[in-house]
């Protein structure tokens, strides 16, 4: 074999390989899984350990033949969404999605994957605002970094899995989040209006589409906002919540770009009124005391 010819047949032998990893993975994940864990019921006749191939590509809305050809290592070419539904239906932690997504050659496009631009003088800021209630989000709500009284404003954001850690998911699908906001109706109204609006720059991108295809599958609510194709711009506002830890605020939201562009921002509440100030300074302390110990 000539030099050229070898040099053709690298990158080639190096996909079958990645490919054969990636089948394999895949498979040994699967076979973790208990069905009771994805909701399924065992049945007395299951034979195969974890779950079958048809199960997981049933729960991963994918056809049984492709999934099977996937962990047969056969040439095909897997989506971002796919992966993502594989990703979430076996039930990988940070590292394991990853793992996946490197074996798939694709770039995994969840905030948790792509944190990039919060550096550590904005996570400074962040903790200086306190008690203030801080974040920095992007143009599609994913929440990138956040400091200890936003962490509690709405929910304990620390136990949410930081592939889920988007204002659109939470407002829409997290039962704690929605109880905090006292105008859900409005607002979820408004986000939908917002969420439409900048996605007209970013109509081709995989972390837009996939965003939007989870909240419809898993939202009718979203799905009727949605479909109203309304649009408004970013504004300042007064909004209110219901706080589990302390109870009812008033607060002025504000969004400082931290980019020429409508891209990444920092998101502030300042309280309208002296109680809910008291009422801030409380919920900071007891962040602040839970993340001690």
């Amino acid at each position: 074999m000539t030099t050229t010819a070898r040099e053709k047949a690298r990158p080639v032998r190096s996909a079958s390989v990645r490919r054969h990893e990636l089948g394999a993975f895949l498979r040994s994940r699967r076979e973790r899984i208990t069905p009771e864990q994805v909701g399924l019921p065992r049945g007395a006749r299951r034979r195969t350990p974890g779950l079958r191939r048809e199960e997981v590509a049933h729960l991963s809305a994918v056809g049984v033949t492709w999934y099977t050809w996937l962990e047969q290592a056969r040439d095909i070419q897997v989506s971002v969404q796919v992966l993502d539904a594989l990703a979430r239906t076996l039930l990988l932690d940070g590292s394991e999605r990853a793992h996946l997504f490197q074996l798939a050659g694709a770039v995994d496009p969840t905030p948790a994957a792509s944190c990039t631009g919060v550096t550590p003088a904005l996570h400074e800021m962040l903790r200086t605002l306190e008690p203030l209630p801080a974040c920095i989000q992007n143009s599609r709500y994913d929440i990138l970094a956040y400091n200890r009284t936003y962490a509690r404003l709405l929910c304990d954001l620390d136990a949410v899995p930081p592939e889920d850690r988007n204002c659109m998911i939470l407002v829409y699908t997290h039962p704690e989040w929605c109880r905090s906001i006292v105008h859900l109706e409005e607002t979820r109204r408004l986000m939908a209006a917002k969420l439409r609006s900048s996605m007209a720059g970013h109509l081709g991108e995989p972390a837009w589409k996939m965003l939007v295809k989870r909240l419809t599958a898993e939202s009718p609510e979203f799905r009727a906002n949605w479909e109203r194709y309304e649009v408004v711009d970013r504004r300042t506002r007064t909004k209110q919540f219901l706080n589990p830890y302390v109870g009812f605020l008033s607060l002025d939201h504000t969004d400082l770009w931290l980019t020429p562009e409508t891209g990444a921002r920092m998101v502030t509440y300042i309280p309208t009124d002296e109680e809910s100030r008291e009422r801030l300074e409380k919920l900071y302390a007891l962040a602040a005391s839970a993340g001690q110990g």
